[in-house]
């Protein structure tokens, strides 16, 4: 018997709950099928976001997923671009032959989905990113050259948590697209997902700091997230999350973390996410999302900007 998972049309941080919530309800000894044959879009987490999947199944004693990819050609050609076949052929049976990726294919794909597993990943990625990074953050998205370090800093912390803490190694991947229903804006979008020992367990490995009575994940991603407690022991480690928190608050973006049954945000005033969801549905590792918009034009700054679109969907305009 095959238990069959249906991708909604748009795969992104907060449609991929839905995923979630229907994966719980397949036990890891039943054959799952993964259903993309209407999938229309996916961002970097989406698709970083069923790898781990994928991932999560394995470890649990399960098969090999099935996978059953896009029926429509420009999102299965656009998915083969950003990497996913490649880095999936190993952790799904497909259920027919999918595209590959063609060179020259990477107009908003500004890092490839990338597996990282090791220190030498973190620097061979912040090699290959630095130079197109300039480009996009101060060409495209129009904000100050000083961006750019920062931009290769909150990279490479992300990347590192995975080293440090996924125990199994995720993925990573970058693109740049133009937010058009929310924002009406280009953004830079850094996905990085794992399905390893999440930060709950992670942090619980420092058996000397003491815990609260309340202790789950949500509150494990309060003391992470918001308060940089680390697993090591070592003064001042649990910095890199504080410094992408600063870069994401200087560069009026967006950081969003989910692990285990928790997921928190940093909202800016362009988006009306929810600060903290607990009770959500079960999955390990964690799940990093990190959104830099374009700058406001500045004949257009002080003005009031029209009521925006609920960003529950966001569907963009992707510039390929």
């Amino acid at each position: 018997m095959t238990s069959v998972l249906p991708l909604p049309p748009t795969v992104d941080d907060f449609t991929f709950e839905q995923v979630l919530a229907g994966l719980a309800a397949v036990p890891p000894d039943v054959k799952l099928l993964v259903d993309a044959r209407h999938a229309r879009w996916a961002s970097p987490y989406g698709l970083t976001g069923l790898l781990a999947l994928a991932q999560a199944r394995l470890a649990a004693g399960g098969e090999r997923p099935g996978f059953a990819p896009p029926e429509a050609d420009d999102t299965a050609s656009y998915w083969a671009r950003t990497g996913f076949f490649r880095e999936a052929e190993s952790l799904y049976q497909f259920t027919r032959p999918v595209p590959r990726a063609r060179q020259g294919g990477e107009s908003a794909v500004l890092l490839a989905i990338t597996p990282v597993s090791k220190a030498g990943d973190v620097h061979e990625i912040i090699s290959h990113v630095q130079e197109r990074s300039a480009a996009i953050l101060h060409g495209g998205l129009g904000l100050e050259s000083r961006a750019t370090i920062g931009f290769s800093m909150t990279l490479s912390e992300a990347c590192q948590n995975i080293v440090e803490h996924a125990q199994g190694g995720g993925w990573v991947a970058v693109q740049a697209y133009t937010w058009t229903r929310r924002l009406g804006r280009r953004v830079v979008v850094i996905s990085v997902c794992d399905a390893g020992i999440g930060f709950r367990r992670s942090l619980e490995s420092n058996t000397t700091r003491p815990r609260s009575d309340r202790w789950d994940d949500g509150m494990a991603l309060e003391e992470a997230v918001l308060r940089g407690v680390s697993r090591f022991r070592d003064p001042g480690r649990g910095q890199g999350l504080a410094g992408i928190r600063r870069y994401v608050s200087k560069w009026n973006g967006k950081l969003a973390v989910r692990s285990g049954t928790a997921r928190i945000a940093l909202v800016p005033e362009w988006d009306d996410d929810v600060a903290l969801r607990e009770g959500l549905a079960d999955f390990p590792g964690a799940q990093v999302q990190i959104t830099i918009p374009a700058a406001v034009p500045s004949a257009a700054r002080g003005t009031a900007a029209p009521a925006p679109a609920r960003a529950r969907r966001p569907e963009p305009g992707l510039d390929l």
